[in-house]
């Protein structure tokens, strides 16, 4: 029996209620795909997100705008609300503390456990053994703190850094609708892929691959949303989607763990020199 493939998740913060809130006014959505989560908190001046014992690296996404420190292995970084930031936290205690209003967005492996069993989707994936974190990096864990404007690329839109078990690929902020005579309709054999819009409107539009059993069959969907929202892609869903609307467009795309293509490919990661290419970097199909 063909094993069924688990439906596109939707999450747009505000639509539905939060899976976790805290005292000091904190509101955090949790969406998971098979191997990572994606929390996106609404915060306030004073509010801390803290992780204890994380058991390996994760990354945070800061809006320019909003200021806040993260704390982890005896250092602090600080997003400055100058620009755009991505901050790569190590595992073990770190604490983000914010200094403003806004959204902030974390991005986790599925060995966040604690997350991804409160996710709102947690009924569409099994639960995991536990499986041991990928090695460190040749520089060791540490925190890696990315202003994104500094990451332009001359020839190219995408802007993707990687961890040692996550890849984000954070798309340059446009006010420019793609042309719909160019879309790039695709599918991934053997892992999910996650989009995250941080500005404007999308419509993500997927298309379900038939089975021998035809009272599976799906029909075509066409998500419209707004931001911040989320989307989760599974493997072997055709899918593209769509900025529509006025304004500024911004999109992020995430994959866990690192996609080879994008690895393997000299001098496409953006940061590259804190994460050389090793073969132990080539994507576990067993845990995609």
């Amino acid at each position: 029996m063909q094993t069924p493939i688990p439906k596109a998740s939707v999450c747009e913060p505000g639509e539905t209620p939060p899976q976790i809130t805290g005292s000091d006014g904190m509101q955090t959505w949790l969406t998971r795909g098979r191997t990572f989560v994606v929390a996106i908190s609404r915060v306030t001046a004073g509010v801390r997100l803290e992780r204890t014992h994380h058991p390996d690296e994760y990354m945070l996404l800061v809006p320019g705008g909003l200021e806040v420190s993260i704390e982890a292995g005896g250092k602090t970084v600080a997003s400055d609300g100058q620009g755009d930031t991505l901050t790569i936290v190590p595992p073990g205690e770190s604490a983000i503390t914010v200094h403003g209003s806004g959204w902030v967005t974390r991005v986790f492996s599925h060995r966040a456990a604690d997350l991804a069993a409160l996710a709102s989707n947690a009924e569409s994936y099994p639960v995991q053994a536990p499986d041991a974190p990928p090695p460190p990096p040749p520089g060791g864990f540490k925190l890696r703190h990315y202003p994104l404007e500094q990451y332009k690329k001359p020839d190219s839109p995408a802007r993707p850094f990687r961890s040692t078990n996550l890849l984000v690929n954070a798309f340059v902020p446009r006010d420019f609708r793609r042309d719909t005579r160019k879309m790039t309709p695709h599918a991934h054999d053997d892992f999910d892929q996650a989009s995250l819009a941080l500005q404007g409107h999308f419509v993500h539009h997927l298309r379900y691959p038939w089975s021998t059993d035809m009272t599976q069959w799906r029909t075509d969907e066409h998500h419209a949303v707004g931001s911040p929202s989320v989307i989760v892609m599974p493997a072997q869903v055709l899918h593209t989607t769509q900025d529509v609307g006025e304004g500024w467009v911004q999109l992020v795309d995430i994959f866990s763990p690192p996609r080879p293509d994008f690895v393997e490919k000299p001098g496409w990661l953006c940061n590259e020199a804190d994460y050389p290419f090793q073969e132990t970097s080539v994507h576990d199909e067993s845990c995609a």
